[in-house]
């Protein structure tokens, strides 16, 4: 049996996030949804544009753009897809394919354009009951990467396996463990979404892979190479667990673990400590939301401690409200850093201090009050340099000019309000 997938399906109002197409009430803000969901184990999501108009569709836009620069997982984008025009857009927004409602009537159309100007494995089909199947099953063998199936009553008909091979995804709104399990079983689903996923067990999608591997279901959880009892726990039973930023590589606290917050951790993808002072176990962030998300458990190299690299819900780690628990400087010397990112962060910042606290004589500033054709032309300038100076056998003159440009290339980045980390997150996407 191959890996099933959990899918997360995020509907979009006026740039916020609402429970669903009928449940429009209490937006919330969606790229932080669209973060909680990514960090807790889902494998996918699928974005919904709810919009009513095109002032609305762009401001959707927007949201899956940034929500797509923001999550490390693939991403399929519905609603208001009228044209081939409106597959362009989200899949420029980021998205990895596009969802046909396969209700419309102009949709089989669309599936043929579609996968012939972007390829059929950017193309999906949401469909309610068996119409468009019986319809259109020939273009879809040859056109469509998969199936949403939206009532999953309608795999109870018997003609549905012989009516299409097609890969499905399939929508469950309640948890009923044995027709999950059931439905899950045969090798054309590849994967489960709907209520069950949003919202029973919202920031708990690790632990409904555990759920349901117990049942003989496949998914990509965590199988660890080392068990507990490849440790080296003290006499207490309990080994100090290091805990560090994925992204950033700070330190953020460190903690213990018992074989039992060890194995929940494992198995809920949230790092889960056991407290000595209380005597019992604790959820990091169950009181504060202040979740760490797993990313990597590594042993050291006598297996008595581990170092874990999370992803911290909120950037706040530590009870006083600070975003690392080590704070307190005893001693420290001055030193160069060296760290790219690093020296990339801290230069930036300096150029986002000029742009907001100008200094007399500064020549960011200068480049600032000349305006945008300013930065473009020294931006142009300095990339002729380089070219200009990788003709000649000079390493260092070479260093030298994309230093240059490279500083420039950072001021125009705050005069488009573009960050470090957008950038990385798009080279990263790539």
């Amino acid at each position: 049996m191959r890996q099933k997938e959990v899918i997360v399906t995020i509907y979009l109002k006026d740039g916020m996030a609402v429970k669903s197409p009928e449940g429009l009430e209490r937006p919330i803000d969606a790229v932080e949804l669209a973060n909680e969901y990514n960090d807790s184990g889902v494998d996918a999501m699928v974005l919904f544009d709810l919009s009513e108009d095109d002032a609305e569709h762009e401001k959707n836009l927007m949201i899956i753009r940034e929500i797509n620069n923001n999550s490390e997982i693939r991403s399929c984008a519905g609603g208001n897809i009228k044209r081939l025009e409106d597959v362009k857009k989200f899949l420029y927004a980021g998205c990895n394919g596009v969802v046909l409602n396969g209700s419309k009537p102009e949709t089989a159309d669309l599936v043929v354009e579609a996968a012939k100007r972007f390829g059929e494995d950017k193309v999906f089909v949401s469909i309610k009951t068996m119409d468009f199947i019986f319809k259109h099953g020939e273009d879809l063998k040859e056109y469509v990467r998969g199936i949403l199936v939206l009532n999953n009553k309608i795999l109870d008909f018997d003609g549905f396996e012989n009516s299409t091979s097609l890969p499905c995804i399939v929508y469950f709104d309640e948890y009923d463990e044995d027709y999950i399990v059931k439905v899950l079983s045969s090798d054309q689903v590849e994967g489960l979404a709907g209520l069950v996923v949003n919202r029973v067990y919202r920031r708990n999608a690790m632990k409904l892979k555990s759920d349901l591997s117990n049942r003989g279901i496949k998914f990509n959880n965590f199988e660890p190479k080392l068990k507990w009892e490849d440790l080296k726990p003290d006499k207490k039973g309990l080994i100090p667990v290091i805990v560090q930023d994925y992204i950033t590589k700070d330190v953020l606290m460190l903690a213990y673990m018992n074989e039992e917050s060890f194995n929940m951790t494992i198995r809920t993808g949230k790092m889960t400590y056991y407290s000595r002072s209380r005597k019992k176990l604790w959820v990091k962030g169950e009181t504060s939301t202040h979740f760490q998300y797993v990313k990597k458990l590594i042993a050291d190299c006598d297996t008595d401690t581990i170092l874990a690299l999370v992803s911290q819900a909120g950037g706040i780690a530590c009870h006083t409200g600070s975003p690392s628990c080590f704070f307190n400087d005893i001693i420290s010397k001055d030193y160069i850093e060296k760290n790219p990112l690093k020296i990339f962060e801290t230069i930036y910042n300096i150029i986002v201090d000029r742009r907001e606290n100008p200094k007399e004589g500064s020549y960011t500033n200068y480049l600032f009050d000349k305006g945008i054709d300013k930065i473009l032309k020294k931006v142009g300038e300095e990339a002729t340099e380089i070219v200009i100076a990788a003709k000649n056998p000079n390493k260092e003159e070479i260093k030298y000019e994309i230093s240059d440009f490279l500083y420039h290339v950072m001021v125009l980045m705050v005069e488009c309000d573009i960050t470090w980390d957008e950038v990385t997150k798009e080279l990263s996407r790539r």
